[in-house]
C-alpha cells in the first residue's frame, strides 16, 4: 500500500502563491501517475493537475496557466506550485494516484481571501 501526506497549504491573499507537497511512502512503485485533487466546500472532489512517470503533465482549465505540477522521485514527493491564487481556489487539496487507488490523506487546506 501507499501512504500519502499533503502539506504546504495556508491562508493567502488573492494573487498570492503557495507550493503544496505530497510525500508518498510504501509501495510507490504501484503509482504510474499522480494527481492533485481538490474539494471545495459543498462541492465534489475534482482532479486539477496530473503528472505521469515520464513527466508529462496535464491541468484542469480552472488552474491551467497558474499552476505547475512537478515531481522529485528521489524525495518521493510531488509538488503543486500555485500562483495568482483566486478565492475560488479555496479548498482542501489532496494527492493520490490516477486512477485513485489509495486511501485519501488528510489533505492540506488552502484559503484564498479577496
Amino acid at each position: 500500500q501507499v501512504q500519502l501526506v499533503e502539506s504546504g497549504g495556508g491562508n493567502v491573499q488573492a494573487g498570492g502563491s503557495l507550493r503544496l507537497s505530497c510525500l508518498a511512502s510504501g509501495s510507490t512503485n504501484l503509482i504510474t501517475a499522480t494527481g492533485w485533487y481538490r474539494q471545495a466546500p459543498g462541492k465534489q472532489r475534482e482532479l486539477v493537475a496530473a503528472i505521469n512517470r515520464s513527466g508529462t503533465t496535464s491541468y484542469a482549465d480552472s488552474v491551467k496557466g497558474r499552476s505547475t505540477i512537478s515531481r522529485d522521485n528521489g524525495k518521493m514527493t510531488v509538488y503543486l506550485q500555485m500562483n495568482s491564487l483566486k478565492p475560488e481556489d479555496t479548498a482542501v487539496y489532496y494527492c493520490n494516484s490516477i486512477p485513485r487507488q489509495f486511501a485519501w490523506g488528510q489533505g492540506t487546506q488552502v484559503i484564498v481571501s479577496s
